[in-house]
């Protein structure tokens, strides 16, 4: 069966309604940055475009090469803004910077993505951003987080929850960037039913 560490990693693990302290290890991402409302920004569509292909060809070579398959994972996105306010209540999508990503294992070397991004390059309409993609770790380490189900705009109270009251009672800062990880595909999933953990990086407070 292919490696699903969706299944086996407790960063990927959360119930509705359960807002819980995780350690999350360091873990390899394809990235591509961008600014904007994401249901309106072509920049945005090209991005998911761009990584993709790349993951697939990732997926395909290891499997090749090392004899190791592993799923694809599902996107997951860092979000931020100038104002966090525009992004937790007033939803100002036209503000908001994002970095969008696709988790990889560690068994991807930066010479095994620069082939799987030479290979997605080669497909009948390679996505504009295919340059922009990028492999790097990202450490966040201690972290809050929880299931939120439903469409994206009504995340709202949940981060209010989080921010204004898990956190201060439990003796925590923020200090990295929002994180989400799509666990529902929201091409073929009702808004109602959308799967999101929400996840936001901590740290005690001295």
């Amino acid at each position: 069966m292919p490696i699903d560490p969706k299944k086996t990693l407790d960063a990927y693990q959360a119930k509705r309604g359960v807002i819980r302290i995780v350690e999350v290890p360091a873990m390899q991402y394809l990235m591509v940055d961008g600014a904007g409302d994401p249901n309106t920004s072509p920049r945005f569509a090209d991005a998911v475009t761009a990584l993709y292909p790349v993951a697939y060809a990732l997926k395909f070579a290891a499997r090749e090469r090392f004899g190791v398959d592993a799923v694809v994972m599902p996107l997951e996105g860092l979000w931020h803004a100038p104002d966090m306010e525009s992004f937790t209540s007033r939803r100002d999508k036209s503000r908001w910077l994002w970095t969008l990503l696709l988790m990889v294992p560690d068994h991807v070397t930066p010479e095994l993505f620069a082939e799987a991004v030479e290979s997605a390059a080669r497909k009948k309409t390679p996505s504009p951003l295919l340059s922009d993609v990028r492999l790097e770790t990202l450490r966040e380490g201690l972290c809050v987080q929880t299931l939120h189900v439903g469409p994206f705009d009504d995340e709202g109270p949940v981060l209010a929850d989080i921010h204004d009251r898990f956190i201060p009672e439990h003796g925590l800062t923020m200090t990295g960037l929002h994180h989400e990880i799509y666990l529902s595909d929201r091409r073929r999933t009702a808004p109602a039913k959308l799967r999101t953990i929400l996840r936001q990086p901590v740290e005690t407070v001295r």
